[in-house]
């Protein structure tokens, strides 16, 4: 059995729709600004880069919280994008990965939002991420929401292969929501030390400094298919596996040597056997140099020296929208490959050197496979492989 990505819905500061980020990636452009233009400059973090969706009357609702609203609309574009009836929908399942849920807009009064009283105890929920899109779709499929921090929608795309895999459904809305933007998180983040001092997201320079957060959301339609997978909008992107593990080690960072994500590598790697060669990754690349230097040195004790792997970090065009990052990336990813291209990296990045290079492989005739690799705050390593689709 195949399982291909057949819809994609994305939204974050870069613009709304997978078309409006392949524009602005092209043009070299990222979504990276100071908070004062979102806070006003009497704000303690205006001086703070960050990225945020523009069109901020998406996320607002009297009913439903702003991320469930968020959830809602790319849930959407995807089942628009894979145009799936309502019928279709009706046994389809609903995953969702979000660090933090609901907590804009409950922790934090949302700008411009009267809510209904009525709704109070749902809009505190983070299982509302998921139930708005089952009760506005009218899907009676099963729904749950994944909180493992920054890998939390890597996570619940790799729930959804392994229910499709199962027989449970035969396909899954995974979507991935995040909206970090609010002054509790971000004094969270100042306080443990990982949020970004300097104004530009070069995650491997050695002067890197920490995230750079961002509002994202982001989904994708998950499907069996059979050998050709391809739909009447063309070809497209296979997921062909899932993995993740856990380091036991530290609550805010990583083992200096990687070894927990270095042992997730391997996993990948031997249920990669018969599958195409990798020709690229996406890393997590969060931004901190701690997490710079454990990434890499686990990649380069996992993966052959030859043959070059390039390297594709997307956080230096979108900021870090944490637990939405995982399907976010991927999405982003199954737009360029279904199209049998990677994405460019955003210009003046550093590069860490061989065995990988910032330069975009060619893909295979035959299909390629891309790693997207997500580390969750806690010691959770998580990793998904896609498959480019092959030429006939």
């Amino acid at each position: 059995m195949n399982i291909a990505i057949t819809g994609i819905g994305l939204t974050s500061g870069l613009g709304d729709g997978a078309q409006a980020h392949r524009e602005k990636m092209a043009a070299g452009e990222h979504a990276l600004r100071p908070l004062a233009n979102l806070f006003g400059d009497d704000s303690p973090y205006a001086g703070v880069n960050a990225a945020w969706i523009e069109k901020r009357e998406i996320m607002l609702s009297r009913k439903w919280a702003p991320a469930s609203m968020l959830s809602l609309h790319v849930a959407k574009q995807a089942v628009a994008d894979a145009g799936l009836s309502s019928e279709d929908l009706a046994h389809t399942a609903v995953i969702v990965g979000s660090s933090r849920g609901n907590a804009a807009g409950w922790v934090s009064q949302w700008p411009e939002r009267r809510p209904f009283k009525l709704m109070a105890a749902s809009n505190s929920m983070h299982g509302e991420l998921a139930s708005v899109v089952s009760i506005e779709l009218g899907i009676r499929g099963p729904w749950q929401v994944i909180s493992s921090g920054c890998a939390a929608s890597l996570d619940a795309m790799g729930m959804a292969w392994m229910m499709i895999k199962q027989g449970m459904v035969k396909r899954a809305i995974v979507i991935g929501v995040e909206l970090p933007l609010i002054p509790e998180v971000l004094q969270a983040y100042a306080d443990t030390g990982v949020l970004a001092t300097d104004m530009v997201n070069d995650p491997y320079s050695p002067h890197t400094s920490g995230l750079f957060p961002a509002e994202a959301g982001a989904a994708v339609v998950l499907e069996a298919v059979d050998q050709d997978a391809s739909n009447s909008r063309g070809p497209k992107t296979l997921m062909s596996g899932y993995w993740c593990n856990s380091d036991a080690d530290s609550p805010i960072g990583m083992p200096s040597d990687g070894s927990g994500l270095r042992d997730c590598l391997k996993q990948a790697l031997a249920g990669l056997e018969d599958e195409p060669a990798i020709a690229a990754i996406c890393p997590h690349a969060s931004g901190t140099l701690l997490h710079a230097k454990a990434e890499l040195a686990a990649l380069k004790a996992a993966l052959p020296v030859e043959p070059t792997i390039s390297l594709h970090p997307l956080k230096p065009y979108t900021g870090h929208s944490v637990g939405a990052n995982g399907v976010l990336d991927c999405a982003i990813l199954a737009h360029y490959l279904q199209d049998r291209e990677l994405p460019p990296n955003l210009e003046g990045i550093t590069c860490p050197g061989q065995p990988f290079s910032l330069q975009s492989n060619a893909l295979s005739a035959q299909g390629s496979t891309v790693l997207k690799i997500a580390v969750g705050m806690g010691g959770h390593n998580s990793i998904v492989s896609l498959r480019s689709p092959s030429i006939k």
